[in-house]
């Protein structure tokens, strides 16, 4: 019997050694992001990881040895032949050593995202002709991880078991065809299971948004999780699916509704306020790092990094709470200039991204502005200048701009990797807006607080290594933006200037707080304005998020037309009534009363609920709190009408 099923028995046992690589790589994952993780095995059942993890490695393992599993299983007697057990053993070696580097490399890119990968990553760099650099970096920075990946390639290798016998002539052939048969049979609907991560007609075949029902928190369902597993899930799949949780439009409208109508706001009459805008979207510059904002870190003796924008918080209204959308840069894009959140994955990346959108650029545009969408990097980098243009910016200058202004010293000043230092990009763009008309709108994406985390040889000295890696390219932004504002008081056209100051997304970390599942999105939100006659400086009690800026500022200059935001307009909205969304690992956490709400996007459950005041998230009051069915109603209601409108192009008002 054991030589009839020598090659289905050797399948098995190399199946099951696959099990283990991805196990050993999911401790490498949370070994290499632990400080994310802090108290994840205590806080979690074990018996609910092991399930989680056997469920989404099983649905993994299965598709990805489809093949391999077909070359050991078919009952036919050429299976046992050497050549034949040879070629699936490399395929084997190859498709699971792919999926151990995959694994491996996503553990390395995680703290950027705050997530598993998934095929949206392949749109987001597609345009990125420095990806070779950045591996190089990674490869050096992370060897450890290459040794380990070495390591489980090599267990495959070494401890892979050949299948085939002696000759099939040995064996009597109809107990031999048998015996293939009822293995290969038997395989096929064991293997439907486990890709469909069960067996009753109840059950769908589980996607990401599956792996929050096995943690305590939805950060957490990243190690629950394996890359292959999220890349195949996401595979041609419909990003957006409109969920029923209220019947009816009317009911829908009611509980909440997207479309701002400022006329009902302002007084008949009042006219447009012709003040130019400027928003400074700094890369990865997360609210942690500001001193200003973060009175009580390490007892009140927490300085950041960031000396200026301390100042300028100091002269700018700024709010109590204050978050971003989205994990990435090209979420801070749609939620700060269109008022578009990040919901499943990002909207540049999706279909949706076709549809009509609006946004700051566009409005103002339509009422006489001159708008300039400035970055430094490579012309088309990350899709921003085609969103540029779509959302009403007339004008776009980059890295070819730069380089062809005579009076800044061209690629001299670039990274190397990503664009032109931010120090002397601010100041091409200080220069610049004083060759627009009056009023203009502009904004900036900078770039140098970014791996590979880097500053100019000049400033090594000035900005030394500190804390963690980031730290020193903070400094350096820092003082970019206090050369930008030094240049920027000297242009007749800054007391007539409303700034807005915000980061696209947070970074790297060093305290507990910023590393929970809501502190991971806390972004700096400053409005400034020299003249104080639109705003007065001050700290408000007010929850601010991304997509409040584009309300706000049409609110400040008096904008007098419809439009369509998932924000609100913070100085004209009551404290109590401000909120702010964000989507993490399939669940929506909603912030509104000083509580955060989270609740699965699939079912309209809640999952939990905390008090913002509980910095570090440990005690769950789901289910004690008055304010509870209001905001889940309300975050239901956000979600179908973003799903809604983003399926049926119904993104402005036109």
């Amino acid at each position: 019997m054991k030589a009839l099923l020598r090659t289905p028995l050797a399948f098995l046992w190399n199946m099951l050694l696959v099990y283990l690589v991805y196990g050993l790589c999911r401790i490498v994952y949370w070994a290499e992001n632990a400080s994310a993780f802090e108290g994840f095995w205590s806080h979690n059942a074990l018996r609910d990881i092991l399930a989680g993890a056997w469920k989404f490695d099983s649905s993994a393992i299965l598709y990805t040895n489809v093949l391999y599993a077909v070359m050991m299983l078919i009952p036919l007697h050429w299976k046992e032949g050497k050549r034949w057990q040879c070629a699936a053993k490399w395929l084997y070696v190859v498709v699971n050593g792919l999926a151990v580097v995959i694994n491996l490399a996503d553990a390395a890119y995680f703290p950027y995202t705050g997530r598993r990968t998934t095929t949206t990553v392949f749109r987001e760099f597609s345009n990125e002709g420095n990806l070779g650099g950045i591996f190089a970096v990674e490869l050096l920075r992370h060897w450890y991880l290459v040794v380990a990946g070495v390591a489980l390639i090599a267990l495959l290798w070494k401890a892979y078991r050949r299948g085939g016998s002696e000759g099939r002539t040995t064996l009597p052939a109809v107990a031999y065809y048998l015996a293939q048969l009822i293995c290969f049979v038997a395989y096929i609907p064991l293997t439907i299971i486990g890709m469909r991560g069960g067996a009753t007609t109840a059950v769908r075949p589980i996607t990401i948004s599956n792996a929050a029902q096995y943690v305590a928190r939805p950060s957490e369902a990243a190690v629950v999780l394996n890359t292959p597993f999220s890349l195949l899930r996401t595979i041609g799949k419909s990003v957006f699916v409109t969920p029923k949780f209220f019947e009816s439009e009317a009911e829908l409208e009611a509980a909440y509704s997207p479309v701002h109508t400022p006329a009902a706001t302002f007084a008949e009459g009042d006219s447009l306020k012709r003040r130019n805008v400027v928003i400074l979207i700094v890369e990865s510059f997360g609210r942690e790092y500001i001193g200003a904002l973060n009175e009580t870190l390490e007892d009140g003796h927490y300085r950041g990094y960031t000396p200026f924008v301390d100042e300028l918080c100091d002269s700018s209204a700024t709010f109590r709470w204050s978050f971003c959308n989205g994990r990435k840069s090209i979420d801070g894009m749609p939620s700060i200039l269109s008022g578009i959140p990040m919901f499943v994955e990002p909207f540049f990346l999706t279909p949706a991204s076709m549809n009509e959108v609006g946004g700051v650029a566009q409005a103002l545009v339509s009422k006489g502005y001159e708008t300039a969408f400035f970055h430094g990097a490579e012309n088309g980098s990350m899709g921003f200048q085609a969103f540029a243009r779509k959302t009403g910016f007339q004008h776009y200058f980059g890295r070819t701009e730069y380089n062809a202004d005579a009076r800044f010293d061209g690629d001299r000043d670039f990274d190397g990797m990503w664009a032109i230092w931010d120090e002397p990009f601010l100041q091409f763009y200080a220069q610049k807006m004083s060759e627009l008309k009056e009023p203009f709108m502009t904004a900036v994406f900078t770039a140098s607080s970014h791996h590979p985390y880097q500053i100019p040889e000049a400033y090594r000295d000035t900005f030394p290594e500190e804390g963690i890696v980031i730290h020193k390219c903070i400094r350096y932004t820092d003082h970019a933006l206090r050369r930008f504002f030094q240049t920027a008081r000297r242009q007749p056209w800054f007391r007539n200037t409303l700034f807005v100051l915000t980061s696209d997304h947070t970074n790297l970390s060093d305290h507990a707080f910023y590393q929970t599942d809501i502190g991971g999105f806390c972004s700096p939100i400053l409005f400034y304005d020299p003249s104080r006659e639109l705003i007065l400086p001050g700290r408000r009690p007010a929850i601010a998020q991304q997509t409040d800026i584009l309300p706000s500022v049409l609110g400040l200059l008096g904008y007098d037309r419809s439009y369509v935001a998932f924000g609100c307009d913070l100085f004209h909205t009551p404290a109590d009534s401000t909120w702010a969304v964000n989507y993490n690992n399939g669940i929506y956490q909603y912030v509104k009363h000083d509580l955060l709400l989270q609740l699965d996007g699939t079912s309209g459950k809640a999952h939990a609920l905390y008090e913002l005041s509980d910095s570090l998230l440990q005690h769950n009051l789901l289910g004690l709190r008055e304010e509870q069915p209001q905001m889940e109603r309300e975050l239901r209601a956000i979600i179908q009408q973003y799903m809604s409108r983003m399926n049926e192009d119904r993104l402005t008002t036109e």
